[in-house]
């Protein structure tokens, strides 16, 4: 048996119940380093920290009228280094909107529900 990497993970989330809840998660159940955004934008000043993962918040609902939302975050990380693995992480049980996230380069799209962040960790395993 492989032995497991700790991964650098940025969480990109607004809601900073939802953000606190799923650090916590993380760090009860993996060993990964997990830094919290409440803005896209913040995160992307931080790219050069070269995070292993981004989950990211499709529905970024920033107080700035400039903020960018969660496509347009994933589209610049994608641009600044093609290979950080992003996870999107929405309300929205749309397979548009899904599909459209993996076309730009997201891993995977995980819905907000009860089975979220055990998905998201499981993601998180199965990458390299």
């Amino acid at each position: 048996m492989a032995k497991k990497i700790a991964k650098k993970i940025f969480v990109v989330e607004d809601n900073e119940m939802m953000a606190m809840a799923l650090e916590d998660f993380l760090t009860r159940e993996t060993m990964h380093e997990i830094v919290l955004f409440s803005t896209g934008e913040d995160c992307l000043k931080q790219l050069r920290q070269q995070p292993d993962v981004v989950i990211l918040d499709y529905n970024l609902n920033s107080e700035n009228k400039d903020a960018q939302n969660g496509m347009q975050i994933l589209e610049e990380i994608k641009r600044i280094n093609k290979y950080i693995h992003v996870i999107m992480l929405s309300s929205q049980d749309a397979y548009g909107t899904a599909l459209q996230t993996i076309r730009k380069g997201a891993e995977e799209y995980v819905i907000k529900d009860e089975d979220a962040f055990s998905k998201i960790v499981a993601i998180i395993d199965g990458l390299n």
